[in-house]
């Protein structure tokens, strides 16, 4: 007698999975564009924001299963989202979907109650399956970044001290300085974040100016110092 299958009734006939209902939180809406054609199949797409203001207030009406959440947007992110949400609407399912592996992001938007962290590399059948398991109550989380996230927590259980030059920059002049530090040209850095040369480079001004230094070599010793490359 064999086992009955996963996901089939008792006649045997497989048993239909209710499509979930998912909405997008991303500032770039070519990307927002590519994810809704790329998961139209797997689930259903019921909404879309560009802002923290606008996320919350359609995720409130719509009440998705799963929210898709971009981590660095002007307004705050995707932690402003969570911090909006978690007490109101402590149903809905949130997973990170983001072009950085960062510890702070990570564990930034894991302890503000998303179910897991994936970066945009990841394929849309991947994609649909991670979406699928965060709506069954799963964490989440992209390959390279499970063991790291379990570290993490086990080494940082608390909340890090404050680093004054670290605070006055801004989420995506961190990411900038993250990509920099790795060696990234202001072309890559651009392309890994949907963003202009322009805007790279008004950054990469805006965080020299804050901490006082001249170059992106010194930027890269200080960042590598404080652990963010």
């Amino acid at each position: 007698m064999t086992d009955q299958p996963i996901g089939t009734s008792e006649g045997g006939s497989a048993a239909p999975q209710r499509q979930l209902r998912v909405f997008l939180v991303d500032d770039h809406a070519m990307f927002r564009a590519g994810v809704r054609a790329e998961l139209g199949a797997h689930v259903d797409v019921v909404g879309e924001a560009s802002t923290v203001a606008e996320a919350v207030s359609r995720i409130a009406a719509l009440e998705p299963d799963v929210v898709l959440l971009d981590v660095h947007m002007p307004d705050g992110g995707g932690r402003a989202v969570l911090d909006a949400m978690r007490r109101t609407h402590p149903q809905v399912r949130f997973l990170a979907l983001s072009v950085s592996d960062a510890a702070d992001d990570v564990i930034g938007l894991i302890r503000g109650g998303a179910r897991g962290y994936v970066t945009k590399t990841i394929s849309p059948d991947e994609l649909a399956l991670a979406i699928r398991r965060v709506a069954d109550g799963d964490a989440v989380f992209s390959p390279r970044l499970a063991g790291f996230v379990l570290d993490a927590f086990a080494a940082r259980p608390d909340t890090p001290v404050a680093d004054p030059e670290l605070d006055q920059l801004t989420n995506r002049e961190r990411e900038v300085l993250r990509l920099l530090a790795r060696g990234y040209a202001y072309k890559e850095i651009a392309k890994e974040l949907f963003i202009s040369i322009k805007t790279v480079e008004t950054h990469v001004s805006n965080v020299l100016r804050k901490l006082q230094m001249s170059n992106r070599y010194e930027l890269s010793r200080w960042a590598a110092d404080r652990r963010l490359v």
